[in-house]
């Protein structure tokens, strides 16, 4: 329900937006820019969903492997203390506890393409538990906005893309991100924990939470100690052979337990087709809405009226440049990314604006895009407070950044 109130909203506001602009500012363009915008939204969102295809194919098959080979059993067994306090509604020992664990990991790498096959199929898990098919429980809801914050420990393709750009020191930004997604998921976990009355003083889950924030600062003092392009390489090779060593460690539990390992991924292949047909609808609805919003001009109003808001309150305005990359984020990666790309572009890569484009754009996730594509793999409308919860975290990693950015920049 509150995606077809938003749906209509970005609509609506375009609609105005635009008449306002061509009675009483002339402007004969916007109509015709907003209908373009339409047609290109809609093959964007098909071109996404053909390519997401190989790779939904590919994972669901290694995952289906690790199904037979007992993996995601075992992650489900060693995370069930934990996860039995963020997932009450889970039965102890289910599958999708292995995959929620393996979507997760995957996001911390910055490994997108093996993230949402993952993240995929752990919804398509959680629907088998879910008493009403249309609308989301609240283990969905935990594990979306869990995405959502984009807890992410290696932003491998955001140094490249800093790198290619020519900045002196392409993973400058590598502590800034890993503290602002940091604050980001811990608000998503409280905002949902407080909707669905999840007792976050409990042991097990100070445990987990004091484990993490210790090993962000591990991490943070590791790549700290390395020199700049000693860190580029050492980011990217550990996020790859990790990902590779799932892909072995799979295939090998799959002989352990003597299974047909070819035939299992062919199955799990199937099923990924089949899920990439699936959401075509759904990203090509959010995405057209996406770009009608941003041809109307509403973006550029938005942006322009929080900067005479700071302005007006005397506060330092010099965010306001890297704020497209913000708000883009929650509506579509690939849009955020070109933004930031953008602003490396314009301001220059080592610019504050430069670098706080890619702490934004590292700091959180599409909510919307996760919204339109995991709930629309299982046909959920009902998304209950999914929406207000993941745009809390957004928010939170939004707000993280701009400080850390001063403190790191300013």
């Amino acid at each position: 329900m509150v995606l077809n109130y938003i749906w209509i909203a970005f609509f609506l506001v375009a609609f105005v937006i635009a008449l306002v602009k061509l009675l009483f500012m002339g402007d004969l363009e916007v109509f015709p820019a907003i209908v373009n915008s339409t047609f290109s939204s809609a093959e964007t969102a098909f071109t996404i969903s053909l390519g997401l295809t190989g790779v939904l194919s590919l994972w669901l098959g290694i995952l289906r492997i690790g199904e037979r080979g007992g993996v995601t059993a075992l992650f489900a067994r060693l995370l069930s203390p934990v996860f039995g306090r963020l997932f009450p509604d889970i039965p102890k020992g289910h599958p999708v506890t292995g995959t929620i664990f393996m979507n997760m990991a995957a996001n911390m790498l910055g490994l997108d393409n093996a993230a949402t096959p993952m993240g995929l199929k752990a919804m398509e898990q959680l629907q088998e538990l879910n008493p009403r098919k249309e609308t989301a429980t609240n283990p969905m809801i935990m594990f979306l906005v869990l995405n959502t914050s984009g807890l992410t420990l290696i932003p491998v393709s955001i140094m490249v893309y800093r790198a290619q750009l020519g900045a002196a020191q392409p993973t400058d930004i590598f502590m800034p991100i890993l503290l602002a997604t940091f604050f980001s998921t811990l608000a998503g976990i409280v905002a949902v924990s407080l909707y669905q009355r999840i007792n976050l003083f409990h042991r097990a889950l100070l445990l987990a939470l004091g484990g993490m924030s210790l090993l962000v600062a591990g991490i943070i003092w590791f790549f700290h100690s390395l020199s700049r392009t000693r860190m580029d390489t050492v980011s990217a090779l550990v996020a790859n052979i990790l990902l590779f060593g799932i892909v072995i460690g799979f295939i090998l539990a799959g002989i352990r337990k003597r299974v047909n390992v070819y035939e299992a991924f062919i199955e799990g292949a199937k099923e990924g087709f089949q899920t990439a047909v699936r959401i075509i609808p759904y990203l090509v609805a959010i995405l057209v809405a996406i770009g009608v919003f941003r041809a109307s001009g509403a973006m550029d109003m938005m942006i322009g009226g929080v900067e005479r808001l700071v302005a007006w309150c005397g506060g330092n305005t010099d965010f306001v440049g890297a704020l497209p990359t913000a708000l883009m984020k929650p509506l579509s990666g690939s849009g955020a990314r070109g933004l930031m790309v953008d602003a490396m572009t314009t301001y220059g890569a080592d610019s504050f604006v430069g670098r706080l484009a890619c702490i934004f754009q590292g700091s959180t996730d599409t909510t919307f895009y996760i919204l339109a594509v995991y709930f629309g793999s299982v046909g959920i409308r009902q998304t209950r407070h999914a929406v207000p919860c993941g745009l809390l975290a957004d928010l939170s990693g939004m707000v993280a950044a701009v400080f850390i950015g001063y403190l790191f920049f300013g």
